[in-house]
């Protein structure tokens, strides 16, 4: 049976549930928005910035770590897109968990979801900052007026059409993945002709004459495991997206089985290269690895081009943080557990009110770059990773029920499905559960972002009891099973396929 049979058949046979949230949207993001979300969702801030700070801590070995967390990334986001094909929502985590895990669920996890992002756009806002002061013409700008331009600017591109959200995000993530091939290709050649960078002769040396591949031991790959699945917050936006796709379940299964050669190609692939390129200890937190490469070439301008790629990627996923936590939000406040104003949404389709509460989130953080400017991007990173945990936690548990489900009623899964379930769910709990475990650790920021997150999950069960009088029963029995007849012949041909 051909793909588009396929799709066409599971169309047909899988079981409609509705889900209020879902009311409104417009299906007007096409394949190419799609395949480029992927991109751009699992390209972001993280690398591109993140990643001098953290081979700070664990220098070449933080390839390693990436390839590790970015496997059960594509673990969380191949679970993501089975529930995707077998209901696209644009409430996507919080839909699933209505359905799955009931209201408190979806409460917990449209809350967790909206700190992953909300303090992401806090990242972003001031890694835009710190990108433009790399130009001596607005350094005199204070970070925090820098940071509060991005974020009305971004906004208001934002609430005008989710057209436009896909447009954006189609040619940001042009930019980063071709500047990223042309990074790698630039240093292969240089590697290869061994010039010279900033004094250095690039290969193997770079890391047996520094400290070797575990320069500050094994130990140090463990510090900076959830700054790494920071780096990897924003995969899992396909699933959001899916929910204003044309047709999601023709294209979410390519998009999310792209992602992960894109994570061996792009963030260890990357790494290595610096590592090879320049000693590990020449690249600082507070500039971009690629920055600091292409400035140390000495080619004219090559530091200018590459931060300018830089704040693109950072815009990008500043764009996405919105556009992820607008729909979030909404899907809460229709059920009677988020804010009445971010059920508002305008001609065009765009749940504005969600958007503007997030730009509100982000006034905090412009607030924090005036009076910590060289701490904030360290602080939400944390946060924001711990968010991200929850979030793919709760991915993986409304799958594992969702197998469950289907198994117990004698029904087939979609044919584009997480291999090994639920053996895979276990595994992937169990390694989110270490990350959490090796930031109790951490003497230092770790401690403090656990108890800061203790302060979180209070605020959640005090939030619950505040709100669960106003659940809104239209959305628990609109979530309820309205099956249509099955193509048992259709079924049969879908079943075997990828599982």
């Amino acid at each position: 049976m051909t793909q588009n049979n396929e799709v066409r058949v599971e169309n047909e046979r899988q079981e409609a549930v509705a889900d209020v949230g879902d009311q409104g949207y417009r299906k007007a993001l096409k394949r190419r928005h799609m395949n480029m979300i992927a991109i751009g969702g699992s390209i972001g801030t993280g690398l591109f910035l993140g990643a001098s700070g953290r081979m700070e801590i664990a220098g070449p070995s933080l390839a390693v770590v990436y390839i590790v967390c970015g496997l059960f990334a594509f673990i969380v986001v191949r679970a993501l897109g089975e529930l995707v094909m077998y209901r696209p929502s644009s409430g996507a985590f919080v839909s699933y968990a209505r359905e799955f895990m009931g209201e408190k669920g979806a409460f917990t996890v449209g809350w967790l979801f909206f700190l992953d992002w909300g303090t992401t756009v806090i990242a972003d806002i001031t890694a835009i900052a710190l990108y433009t002061h790399f130009w001596s013409f607005f350094t005199p700008i204070p970070q925090w007026v820098i940071a509060l331009v991005a974020l009305i600017v971004v906004m208001a591109m934002n609430v005008t059409s989710a057209v436009l959200f896909g447009e954006l995000e189609y040619w940001f993530a042009l930019i980063k993945v071709g500047a990223i091939v042309l990074f790698g290709i630039l240093g292969v050649f240089l590697i290869v002709t061994q010039t010279p960078i900033d004094g250095h002769r690039p290969g193997l040396a770079m890391i047996t004459e520094n400290g070797g591949f575990f320069p500050m031991g094994i130990g140090a790959m463990f510090v900076i495991a959830l700054g790494v699945v920071f780096a990897y917050g924003g995969t899992e936006m396909v699933g959001v997206a899916a929910g204003e796709a044309k047709d999601a379940r023709a294209v979410v299964p390519r998009a999310v089985n792209s992602i992960m050669w894109r994570i061996m190609l792009f963030y260890a692939g990357s790494v290595v290269l610096f590592t090879l390129l320049m000693p590990w200890n020449a690249y600082k937190a507070n500039e971009s690895p690629f920055v600091t490469v292409m400035s140390a070439i000495g080619i004219p301008h090559a530091g200018d081009i590459m931060n300018l790629v830089v704040l693109t990627a950072a815009m990008s996923s500043l764009n996405a943080g919105l556009y992820s936590t607008g729909r979030t939000l909404r899907s809460l406040a229709m059920a009677g557990t988020g804010p009445k104003f971010a059920k508002r949404m305008n001609k065009a389709g765009v749940p504005y009110g969600g958007i503007l509460i997030t730009t509100g989130l982000g006034v905090i953080g412009v607030f924090l770059n005036m009076v910590v400017p060289g701490q904030v991007f360290e602080i939400v990173l944390n946060l924001a990773g711990l968010g991200i945990v929850g979030v793919w936690a709760s991915i993986i548990v409304c799958h594992w029920l969702f197998v469950r489900k289907m198994k117990a009623e004698g029904r087939e899964r979609p044919s584009f499905r997480l291999p090994w379930a639920p053996v895979t769910n276990g595994i992937t709990l169990g390694f989110l559960a270490l990350v959490v475990l090796l930031m109790a650790l951490d003497q230092g920021v770790g401690r403090i972002t656990l108890i800061a997150f203790g302060a979180v999950i209070v605020l959640l069960v005090i939030g619950w009891y505040a709100v669960r009088g106003r659940v809104d029963a239209q959305a628990l029995t609109a979530a309820i099973d309205v099956r249509g007849r099955e193509d048992d012949a259709g079924t049969r041909g879908a079943a075997g396929a990828d599982g």
